[in-house]
């Protein structure tokens, strides 16, 4: 028998495939379950219409976060910090206040989306991954001043 999967079933497939099982597997526990439909001309139909949705709304996402790439890309953000001797920086500038600065900017980037490969705990210029989608990632510059 033929099903439509609605979920990620482990061993057997992932959500939206269309698979062969047989027909005891599929009436006794993958629609029970609500797991997966039966395979007929207007389930595939449906399917289409829902994939074809969900590609648009990525795709609208993606044109946003370009957006916010363009407008970021060579933008570097200031912090001035406090320091001590020999110009050590006292604590470490954290991704949440590089989000609360670009919140002020007018970008609502969540601090989850901000790589920092190392602690911001020196003085001077440093770079910063943004990743905004698998597709969209940038970097931007951080300048920690005194």
């Amino acid at each position: 028998m033929k099903v439509i999967l609605l979920k990620d079933v482990k061993k057997v497939g992932k959500k939206d495939t269309i698979i062969e099982v047989s027909d005891g597997y599929a009436n006794n526990y993958l629609i029970k379950n609500k797991l997966a439909v039966p395979y007929t001309k207007r389930s595939k139909e449906v399917l289409d219409i829902e994939i074809n949705k969900r590609n648009t709304i990525e795709n609208n996402k993606i044109a946003e976060y370009n957006e916010i790439k363009k407008a970021l890309v060579n933008k570097t953000l200031t912090f001035k910090v406090k320091t001590g001797a020999l110009d050590k920086v006292f604590g470490q500038v954290s991704s949440k206040q590089i989000a609360d600065e670009l919140k002020k900017m007018g970008f609502n980037i969540d601090k989850r989306c901000l790589q920092l490969d190392h602690p911001l705990d020196t003085l001077g210029l440093h770079e910063i991954e943004v990743v905004l989608h698998k597709e969209v990632t940038f970097k931007i510059k951080i300048n920690i001043s005194k």
